[in-house]
C-alpha cells in the first residue's frame, strides 16, 4: 500500500490482471442454462449490512459473497483459492518478488533484486510479494507488513480495503469520506477473510439481474470528470472498465486540498507513464486534490522525492494491438466454459498460460490456426525481452541513487543545483521503470509500450548519474565507476519492520544505515486476530 503526499504509503498487494497474474471479475451471471438470475432478496433475504451498532466491531457485514453460492459462477470463483500454479513470468504461489536465489515457495527463478533498495524509506521496503487470487485480497492485506501490526494506528488508512473487499459501498454509506482516512485496524475484525474478500458484488449489481457495474468510487469520479456515464457503456466495455476499478495507478487526495487519503486516478492527462508523470508535477488543487510536485516520499539515500506506480495493468494495455483490436480483460483471463449444465464466463481469474486449456479457450478463440504451444512462446519471447531491460532499468535506477549519495558524502565542493537536477531525473527514471514492474504482465499486455518506456527510464537514470558526476566534479567517479553495481552496492535481501527495530541489522548494509531504528514493539495483530 502506498502513502501520498505527508502520509504514509500503501498500495494494494499487486493483484496481477496479466499473463503473469489473475485478472477481474467480470461478465454476466447465469441460472443453469436459461440465462437468468434468481432476484437479490430471494437469493440473500433483503438487507445484507448492519452497521447500527454504536462501535464498529459490532458491525454486521452480512454473508458477502457467500450469499451467491448457488450461481455456477461462485463453484468457478473458487478456483481462485488454488495458490500452486506457476507461468514462465509469474503465477499465484506468493514468494519474494525481489529473490531469485531462493526456490519457490520463498523465490523465483525470475526476480528483480533490487526493489528493498529502490523503495529505501517507504512501505514497500518491508514487504512485496507476488500476489495471489482474489480470494485471497484480506488474508494477504491483513499479513503485509506494509500496514503497522505492531501499533494501535496502522500507519495507513482505511483506503486499503478499497480494493480488497466488496463491503466499501456500505462502509461509505456508513462514514462518508471520514472513512478514507481513518484507521485501517478499525476494520479487521468486521471482515470475513472468505465471505467479504474481493467478489461478486466489486462488479455485478445484485439488484440488477447481476448486470455489470461500476462500483468503485475512484473510477467513477474519473468519468464524471471526463463527462462520462459508466451506464451508457456498452458490454464489451465494461468488461474491461470493471477491472480498471482496481488494476490501475492511483493516489491519495491531500486533506488540505481534497478529501484526506481517498484514491484518485491520475488518468487527466493520459494513461501513459510520461502523461501521468506530467499530471503529478503540477496539480491543479480543486480538480486533483493536491497541488504542485506530487511526492509520495523521499528516498533515504538519494534524499529524491520520490513517486511510487502501483499495477497499471489498465494503462499499459491502452493502445496495445488486443486493446485496439476490441478485445476486453475478460476475453483473455475469463473465457467461456462448462460449468455443470451451464455455459458461463469463468470466474476463475487467472493467465491464459497457466495451462494449456486456458490457452484454447482464451487465446484459440480468435488465433484459432495457431497451437497453444505456439502461443504460449510468443508470449514469453516478448516477456524474456521486456524482463531484460527491466533489470537492466533497475540497476541504473540504483546506480543513480548511488551517484547522488556519493556526491552528498563527498568533502569537496558540491553543485546542489546540479545534484537536485539529478534527483529530478532519478524520480521520472524510477517512475518509468516501476510503471513497468509493477504492471505484473512483465510486458504481456503491451510488449512495444513496456520496452519503450524502459528505454525511457533508463535514459533518465543515465543522465541523474552524470549529473551528479558533474556536480562534484567528477571526482566522485573512480568510487563510483570503478566496479559493478552489484558490487558497489549489492542487493538488499532481508529487511522487515521487526529488522528495522535492530540497530545491528542495519549496520548491516551502508544503504539501512541511512534508516532510523524503529521502537522495539510486539505484533498486536495477525490477520484478523488481535494478539493482546
Amino acid at each position: 500500500m502506498a502513502a501520498r503526499i505527508r502520509l504514509v504509503a500503501t498500495s494494494f498487494m499487486a493483484f496481477l490482471l496479466a499473463f503473469a497474474g489473475t485478472a477481474w471479475w467480470v461478465a454476466g451471471a447465469y441460472d443453469g442454462e436459461s440465462g437468468a438470475t434468481p432476484a437479490a432478496d430471494e437469493r440473500v433475504g433483503g438487507d445484507r449490512v448492519d452497521t447500527s451498532a454504536e462501535d464498529v466491531e459490532d458491525w454486521d457485514l452480512g454473508p458477502g459473497n457467500r450469499a451467491f453460492e448457488d450461481l455456477p459462477q461462485y463453484r468457478s470463483y473458487q478456483q481462485n483459492w488454488d495458490d500452486t500454479v506457476m507461468t514462465e513470468y509469474g503465477g499465484s504461489v506468493p514468494h519474494h518478488k525481489h529473490d531469485g536465489e531462493s526456490p519457490l515457495p520463498e523465490g523465483y527463478k525470475h526476480a528483480q533484486p533490487y526493489l528493498k533498495n529502490l523503495w529505501l524509506g517507504y512501505p514497500f521496503m518491508w514487504h512485496y510479494e507476488r500476489a495471489r487470487g482474489h480470494t485471497y485480497a484480506i488474508k494477504d492485506v491483513t499479513t503485509t507488513d506494509r500496514v503497522n501490526r505492531y501499533s494501535e494506528q496502522a500507519d495507513l488508512p482505511a483506503t486499503c480495503w478499497n480494493c480488497k473487499a466488496n463491503t466499501i459501498p456500505d462502509l461509505l454509506d456508513e462514514k462518508g469520506d471520514d472513512f478514507w482516512s481513518s484507521n485501517f485496524h478499525d476494520y479487521r475484525t468486521i471482515h470475513d477473510p472468505v465471505d467479504h474478500a474481493i467478489g461478486c458484488t466489486n462488479c455485478h449489481d445484485p439488484d440488477d439481474d447481476m448486470r455489470l457495474a461500476i462500483t468503485s468510487v475512484p473510477l467513477k469520479d474519473y468519468l464524471e470528470r471526463q463527462g462520462k456515464d459508466w451506464r451508457n457503456k456498452s458490454n464489451q466495455e465494461m468488461r474491461s472498465l470493471v477491472c480498471a476499478q482496481c488494476h490501475v495507478e492511483y493516489y491519495f487526495e491531500d486533506g488540505e486540498h481534497g478529501v484526506a487519503a481517498k484514491v484518485h486516478f491520475p488518468w487527466d492527462e493520459g494513461f501513459d507513464a510520461e502523461d501521468m508523470y506530467a499530471f503529478k508535477e503540477d496539480g491543479d488543487p480543486e480538480r486533483d486534490g493536491f497541488e504542485g510536485q506530487f511526492v509520495d516520499w523521499t528516498h533515504a539515500v538519494s534524499e529524491a522525492p520520490m513517486l511510487k506506480v502501483q499495477h497499471p495493468e489498465f494503462e499499459m494495455y491502452q493502445d496495445s494491438v488486443h486493446e485496439s483490436a476490441g478485445v476486453a480483460c475478460a476475453d483473455c483471463h475469463m473465457p467461456r466454459v462448462r460449468e455443470g449444465r451451464a455455459d458461463i464466463t469463468s470466474h476463475h481469474l487467472t493467465s491464459p498460460l497457466s495451462s494449456e486449456e486456458m490457452i484454447k479457450a482464451s487465446c484459440q478463440s480468435c488465433h484459432e490456426d495457431k497451437s497453444p504451444e505456439w502461443l504460449r512462446k510468443r508470449t514469453e519471447y516478448n516477456q524474456e525481452r521486456v524482463w531484460r531491460q527491466l533489470n537492466i532499468a533497475q540497476e541504473k535506477s540504483v546506480r543513480a541513487h548511488e551517484a547522488v549519495r556519493l556526491a552528498m558524502e563527498h568533502d569537496g565542493d558540491v553543485d546542489e543545483d546540479r545534484l537536485d537536477e539529478a534527483r529530478q531525473k532519478i524520480r521520472k527514471g524510477q517512475w518509468f521503470w516501476d510503471y513497468v514492474s509493477a504492471e505484473n504482465s512483465a510486458g504481456a499486455h503491451n510488449p512495444s509500450k513496456a520496452l519503450d518506456t524502459l528505454a525511457s527510464s533508463q535514459q533518465y537514470s543515465d543522465r541523474a548519474v552524470e549529473l551528479a558526476l558533474e556536480a562534484a566534479d567528477y571526482e566522485t567517479a573512480a568510487a563510483l565507476l570503478g566496479q559493478p553495481i552489484k558490487e558497489q552496492v549489492p542487493p538488499i535481501m532481508e529487511h522487515s519492520r521487526k529488522l528495522q527495530m535492530d540497530e545491528e541489522h542495519l549496520a548491516s548494509h551502508p544503504w539501512l544505515e541511512y534508516l532510523d531504528p524503529l521502537p522495539e514493539a510486539e505484533k498486536i495483530w495477525d490477520g484478523n486476530e488481535r494478539l493482546r
